[in-house]
């Protein structure tokens, strides 16, 4: 029997709705001190974890007026934070993706609304926690919450720390995975130091992929000519294989560079990297070079390969 005298819950619907919005800061005009409001929070968010959309995608998501959606789009393009290429296969139809400026928006964001909801949860026994999650649960069941259809990992621009990850995560599983001495992790070593000690933003980027919080991936693209650049450093993460994190990254470097004013890639690997080759000659990249030599612990062929932009 269904109750028609809703009073009662609807109060009690409504009452939980504004302890929750003073809660967790809903009623500020912008968001976790951010310049954005919610709705343009919620919006870098799906283009953060879609990697890339459409407008309509977008609007179908989120349940937003298509005009209203357009003029925050817009003003995400005239702040640098958002980036436009047509689609391949429509052409009426443009795709939709953060740029690094984007990126390092949506990364304040997310961060500080992690802590802030690390702080609310550390305040609650580990049995209090589990209660509130389940009943967080129970409330997106009986109100029909779809599963969120996203990228499970996004990307972001390193920061401090993240460069010595990339350093340890490539000694560690180089010597797990093909048995490579110390010496493979003082290349690296030298790489990175290199990089931080001559980055330059506005010709070389480095990437974090990160899921759930954690880092799994990494890859750095920087200048060696003016017209060339070079890929380094590509690592994911075995827990995080199968994403498609490897090629992301790789294709991230791709429109940076063309987006730089650079006319071709070329990166340095080895033969029995056969993922990472994979990865390359799917993206379009050719082998120009093999070369033997005895490095790391081991007989290996080195290889050079080229992308023309």
């Amino acid at each position: 029997m269904i109750q028609t005298d809703l009073h009662p819950q609807v109060e009690a619907v409504r009452r939980f709705n504004r302890f929750y919005t003073k809660q967790i800061g809903l009623l500020h005009e912008k968001v976790l001190r951010s310049p954005f409001s919610l709705t343009e929070a919620r919006i870098l968010y799906e283009l953060a974890h879609q990697g890339q959309t459409t407008a309509s995608g977008l609007a179908k998501e989120l349940g937003l007026d298509g005009g209203y959606l357009s003029r925050i789009l817009g003003e995400f393009g005239k702040r640098g934070l958002l980036a436009k290429q047509p689609s391949e296969t429509d052409g009426r139809m443009s795709l939709l993706q953060l740029t690094e400026k984007g990126r390092k928006a949506f990364a304040t964001i997310d961060g500080r609304s992690r802590r802030q909801i690390e702080a609310v949860l550390k305040g609650l026994a580990t049995a209090d926690q589990n209660r509130l999650v389940e009943a967080m649960n129970t409330i997106g069941g009986l109100l029909g919450a779809r599963p969120e259809q996203k990228v499970p990992y996004v990307l972001r621009p390193h920061r401090p720390g993240d460069m010595g990850w990339v350093v340890q995560r490539h000694a560690v599983l180089y010597t797990e995975e093909y048995g490579w001495d110390e010496q493979f992790e003082a290349l690296v070593a030298g790489i990175v130091a290199n990089i931080i000690q001559r980055y330059d933003p506005k010709r070389e980027r480095c990437w974090i992929a990160e899921r759930e919080g954690e880092r799994v991936g990494s890859v750095v693209l920087v200048r060696k000519s003016k017209t060339t650049a070079k890929l380094r450093l590509l690592l994911v993460e075995p827990k995080a294989r199968g994403l498609g994190i490897g090629t992301r990254l790789v294709q991230e470097c791709s429109l940076f560079a063309r987006q730089a004013g650079y006319r071709k890639i070329v990166l340095w690997t080895n033969s029995v990297l056969h993922a990472a080759r994979r990865i390359y000659q799917a993206a379009g990249y050719r082998l120009i070079r093999e070369e033997p030599h005895h490095s790391f612990g081991h007989d290996l062929i080195g290889e050079t390969w080229e992308l023309k932009l």
